[in-house]
């Protein structure tokens, strides 16, 4: 009997390969959202300025992600998705672990080193999500594709929950780092049991077929139109973490808040998109459509952002409420690679999926330049507000005119 017809929805669901994905991911956004969420009390305990060096340190790991989203994304097209679930958890285990060795560093050097691990990091953590995404997406009937990588997603964003509750738990920030080094290198005897994309593979058995060619997304014009549309759709989820989470003290004093930590922010913030990754799958699955789901969910986190900057918010707790809300309706981080996975053939799937997010990611700075910039003309509020508008705006575009590919075959390639 055919073993995609005799295993049930669920067995696919909790296959193998899906699980050690979701725990890849998992991993994955523990270390990537570590720095936020440790970026104050880890500089201010190394008597750096938690502002203006830790924007720095931010851009430095950003533009790791922009960087390592290349690298990984065509060896993943190249040598295959497993290559890249082994080398990028390496590379960042790594880093993440040496971090929580800066207060051995020489002080006069701190910034230097800090700003050089992160980056490095940055680079490894690149490789994580389009890496998984694909090999999911590509081992899961095309009726459970959504519900599949909305389970990895929403599984694995919880580890930004989990690294701000470490950090209180620990009490300690270097702590934080080597439990999240550690739990890398653990991950990575599990995934030696894993089985490499059968659509890869057959794509490695053709001659003549040019894999993992990040330049041909910019060479056809068609091609280059959809690579710059899902970039855009994923720019409204790093604005509201980018922005109004890990900047959150910085909307204290004008919103009258009291006291807010951004890594409370970033965690609550994180509650909410993990359970959003959960139900973004379900809702595109009921809706028969990816751009009706993201449209929806949009417009939901459009309007806890207005409510949010312009005067629903009186207290801390308040704040973090609305963290929850917006990070609900960013929820949709896993249906959107998910939509890039599908927009291109086996032979630049992995970098396509691989850079796109990382891509996202990498806008960050540009966001962060753009606000502070909006701030000398605007009170903090309204220059985060007006920047999310179009953002915002380009994210509705985007969406409407993305070719949607529910139940689209991934058995195919690019010319």
């Amino acid at each position: 009997m055919d073993k995609t017809v005799s295993k049930t929805k669920w067995q696919w669901l909790l296959s193998f390969p899906v699980i050690v994905a979701a725990l890849g991911y998992f991993v994955d956004i523990y270390d990537l959202l570590l720095f936020g969420i440790v970026r104050v009390p880890s500089l201010q305990a190394l008597h750096l300025d938690a502002d203006a060096v830790g924007t720095t340190i931010i851009n430095c790991q950003m533009v790791g992600l922009i960087i390592g989203g290349i690298l990984w994304g065509v060896l993943g097209d190249r040598k295959g998705r497993l290559s890249v679930l082994f080398g990028s958890i390496l590379v960042y285990s790594l880093a993440n672990i040496a971090c929580g060795f800066l207060p051995y560093f020489p002080q006069e050097q701190l910034v230097f080193w800090y700003a050089l691990l992160r980056f490095i990091a940055g680079v490894g953590l690149a490789g994580e999500l389009g890496a998984g995404i694909t090999l999911v997406a590509e081992s899961l009937p095309v009726h459970l594709r959504a519900l599949g990588t909305s389970l990895v997603a929403g599984f694995g964003l919880s580890g930004a929950v989990v690294a701000g509750l470490t950090v209180e738990w620990a009490g300690d920030w270097t702590i934080a780092y080597w439990i999240g080094g550690s739990l890398g290198l653990l991950l990575l005897l599990l995934r030696v049991s894993v089985l490499e994309s059968q659509l890869f593979e057959h794509v490695q058995q053709q001659d003549g077929v040019s894999k993992g060619n990040f330049f041909a997304f910019f060479t056809e014009f068609n091609r280059f139109k959809t690579y710059l549309k899902c970039v855009t759709i994923g720019l409204p989820t790093w604005f509201c973490i980018g922005i109004l989470a890990m900047m959150a003290n910085q909307f204290a004093v004008p919103l009258n808040c009291g006291q807010l930590e951004p890594g409370k922010a970033i965690m609550w913030a994180y509650v909410g998109v993990s359970l959003g990754d959960f139900g973004s799958g379900f809702l595109s699955h009921a809706l028969q459509s990816r751009r009706k789901a993201i449209a929806l969910m949009l417009a939901f986190t459009l309007i806890g952002v207005s409510l949010m900057l312009l005067g629903a918010v009186h207290s801390a707790t308040a704040y973090y409420a609305f963290c929850v809300w917006i990070g609900l309706g960013t929820g949709y981080w896993a249906l959107f690679v998910t939509v890039a996975a599908e927009q291109f053939g086996t032979n630049l799937r992995n970098t396509a999926t691989t850079t796109i997010p990382n891509m996202v990611r990498g806008l960050v700075p540009v966001m962060l330049w753009s606000f502070d910039y909006l701030k000398t003309f605007f009170s903090v509020p309204l220059a985060a507000y007006t920047l999310g508008v179009v953002i915002f705006g380009l994210g509705f575009w985007a969406t409407k005119k993305m070719t949607e590919t529910h139940n689209r075959s991934l058995h195919f390639i690019e010319n």
